[in-house]
């Protein structure tokens, strides 16, 4: 009932910012500089956007107040195609694609602390256009890629210091979004374009029987498992859709 999106792809890069209100979406200030790709924690009165590409991949974070974007500190590395969770004074950024256009998909985990990033260890399997959600010191990085389109189930926990693998998705895939905690989420769409949702329950992932009424990739997710948002994304062979959909697994 409170979502935030920004930035994005639509035949160039975007700046624009909209905010979701659990009925309709109005238009909230721009970003101070147009990307794509970039990773966003945070709420809608105090976000978080960090990363993503413009002319190759940016180190740039911006906070968001509710009504503007003003610039914090950097990311060590520039990166597009990077996730994120937890909040604007916690922020956690982790994975993406250091390279321009091409490269190799890292693992690199880097915190914030409202002010600055502080690199952190890095997770077992670099990927890219993966999805994940949490806090700072509890969160999960599913799904994604290393580059090569290919797809992952793989998925990593992590406790504000090391990524430990855990039990992995059901279905190969990458461009999905997530919302939801470490022991409670949700993960939506991805490459396909991909319909399918899988729940967490801290363990185990369970294929639900709600599928997206718009299959897509490379989408936008907020919320927790149940009552998550999905927005945006590629549903092929459109350069785009503006469809939304709410989730409730009750």
């Amino acid at each position: 009932t409170a979502a935030l999106g920004a930035g994005g792809y639509g035949g160039s890069l975007r700046n624009n910012t909209e905010e979701y209100n659990g009925f309709s979406w109005t238009a909230g200030g721009n970003l101070g500089t147009a990307r794509y790709g970039l990773g966003m924690a945070g709420t809608q009165t105090a976000g978080l956007g960090f990363g993503g590409f413009t002319t190759g991949p940016s180190d740039l974070t911006e906070e968001y107040n509710g009504t503007s974007w003003t610039a914090g500190g950097v990311l060590s590395t520039g990166r597009r195609n990077v996730r994120g969770c937890g909040t604007q004074t916690a922020g956690l950024a982790f994975g993406g694609n250091e390279g321009a256009p091409a490269g190799v998909a890292t693992g690199r985990t880097e915190e914030y602390n409202g002010s600055s990033w502080t690199a952190q260890n890095t997770m077992s399997e670099g990927r890219e256009w993966l999805s994940g959600f949490g806090i700072q010191a509890a969160a999960i990085a599913a799904g994604g890629t290393q580059g090569a389109d290919t797809g992952s189930t793989f998925v990593e926990s992590y406790d504000g210091t090391n990524w430990t693998t855990v039990n992995s998705l059901n279905d190969t895939k990458y461009g999905l979004a997530a919302g939801g905690i470490q022991t409670v989420g949700v993960v939506f769409g991805g490459n396909g374009p991909n319909t399918g949702t899988e729940e967490w329950d801290g363990s185990t992932w369970t294929v639900s029987s709600a599928t997206l009424a718009t299959g897509r990739t490379k989408l936008g997710g907020a919320g927790t498992q149940s009552a998550a948002l999905a927005f945006g994304g590629n549903p092929p062979p459109s350069s785009g859709t503006a469809a939304t959909e709410e989730y409730n697994s009750n």
